[in-house]
């Protein structure tokens, strides 16, 4: 058994930086940098090749292994501890509480949380590999490479209508849907459908990504649900609106969700309530960054709530003594 002042469940930077302040803070945090779902140490950055909304970067922005590698090596230079491992179970019934890897177990005196969110995705052949190759889960991150271009969008929910919409103040949009029915709010699909940059292609279910030479998506392929035609749909660039799914299956039965799945924060658990604030509904155990964050979803917020987790954490800790 190892036993520890501050556990972190969950790199990115939401984990980083909570990291970096509990180190700092003389906390000696030890981090599981899995990322819960089967994902790589570092989260979904570790899957973009270029961010450009980052501050700091100016002149074509950082990749995201490159951010994500400079956030924990910082993180280390104060003494945080990386194992990059998946946590497989957890106990917030008392303290200290308990975290596993397999057999192993760990405690901890509190325990920041911070394994994010995933973006839903079509289930198509090689998906996965082709984010950010001209496949894109984030306008606000991604749109402005399109400038002047064309683009498709996935989804028929308000993050469809809202992405969509966005999107239109680089290029052409065509949305493309899978029903004639949308699952969106009067309010967002009246706003997207008043835009004359957004086409609709509708009873369409896409079934391939159409590639270029250098294998970056150039569309999609697609089967009409109504008549099973088969057709391709070209452009600059694909975005996926679909949702997002909170990495939050390990805490079920331990901690208040709301109905979608993210962490509920800002309770009464210990912690002050005249400002907003990241305990969750178990004293002692805080969640940052995109596993409680369904509004904003950047890597900049997601940080930012690191640090309030940490600063949380910390303080917390010191009024147990």
């Amino acid at each position: 058994m190892s036993d520890h002042k501050v556990l972190i469940i969950g790199s990115g930077p939401a984990g980083d930086t909570a990291a970096l302040y509990a180190a700092r803070a003389g906390l000696k945090p030890h981090v599981f940098a899995g990322f819960g779902a089967g994902g790589p140490p570092g989260g979904q950055l570790m899957l973009t090749t270029e961010i450009e909304n980052f501050p700091g970067f100016p002149g074509g922005g950082i990749a995201g292994p490159e951010l994500m590698g400079r956030m924990r090596q910082q993180a280390q230079d104060f003494g945080a501890e990386f194992e990059d491992v998946d946590v497989t179970k957890v106990d917030f019934s008392e303290r200290p509480f308990k975290v596993w890897v397999g057999d192993t177990l760990y405690t901890g005196e509190a325990v920041i949380i911070a394994t994010g969110a995933r973006s839903r995705l079509l289930g198509l052949e090689g998906e996965e590999k082709l984010i950010s190759r001209g496949l894109h889960t984030c306008a606000t991150c991604d749109g402005a490479f399109y400038r002047n271009k064309s683009m498709i969008v996935i989804g028929g929910g308000d993050t469809a209508m809202e992405e969509a919409t966005f999107l239109t103040r680089f290029g052409d949009v065509n949305l493309v849907h899978r029903r004639e029915e949308f699952r969106a709010s009067n309010t967002m699909l009246d706003r997207a459908r008043k835009s004359e940059k957004i086409s609709w292609t509708l009873n369409e279910q896409p079934t391939e990504y159409l590639l270029r030479e250098n294998g970056t998506v150039c569309g999609i392929k697609s089967k009409n649900t109504k008549t099973g035609e088969e057709t391709e749909i070209k452009a600059d660039g694909v975005f996926l609106a679909i949702g997002h799914i909170p990495n939050t299956d390990l805490f079920k039965g331990q901690l208040k969700m709301h109905d979608n799945g993210y962490l509920v924060t800002g309770g009464p658990a210990g912690g002050p309530t005249e400002h907003p604030n990241t305990y969750t509904s178990v004293e002692g155990v805080f969640a940052s960054g995109d596993v409680q964050d369904h509004t904003y979803r950047q890597a900049i917020t997601a940080a930012g709530s690191g640090c309030m987790a940490a600063i949380d954490a910390e303080r917390w800790l010191a009024a147990q003594e």
